[in-house]
């Protein structure tokens, strides 16, 4: 497996950083304004992207944000062009990406767990 350079980490964080301003000032309905960029990966050669998306929501309006950044690819990529110097602007791969929302999920588990040993252990002091 080949070791990732300092570039393309650098890269990838610039481009990460980015698509979340663009993507922050889109206006198109559809993208959720819960909408964050988890991780960008530029291949090597600058050629292609994949930027992984969060949307807080349903899935109704996770599919609908994905489609509504589809549509806006050409915009985001030239915008993108604009405020990056690199030689060639990669073109986009929208996935959608669920592990805020697991995070977001396990939280609550975790919090009903602990507040249900708390009030057992509240009673058994008694």
């Amino acid at each position: 497996m080949k070791k990732r350079s300092i570039k393309n980490t650098r890269v990838n964080t610039e481009v990460q950083r980015e698509l979340s301003n663009i993507i922050r000032t889109l206006k198109d309905p559809r993208v959720a304004p819960w909408t964050s960029v988890v991780a960008a990966e530029v291949a090597p050669d600058l050629k292609t992207c994949k930027v992984y998306i969060s949307v807080l929501g349903d899935k109704e309006a996770q599919d609908a944000t994905i489609q509504g950044l589809k549509s806006a690819e050409g915009y985001i990529r030239r915008e993108l062009a604009g405020t990056l110097n690199m030689r060639n602007t990669p073109q986009i791969t929208f996935i959608p990406d669920q592990s805020i929302e697991y995070g977001v999920n396990m939280s609550k588990k975790i919090e009903e767990v602990t507040k249900n040993i708390i009030v057992e252990g509240d009673a058994d002091a008694e």
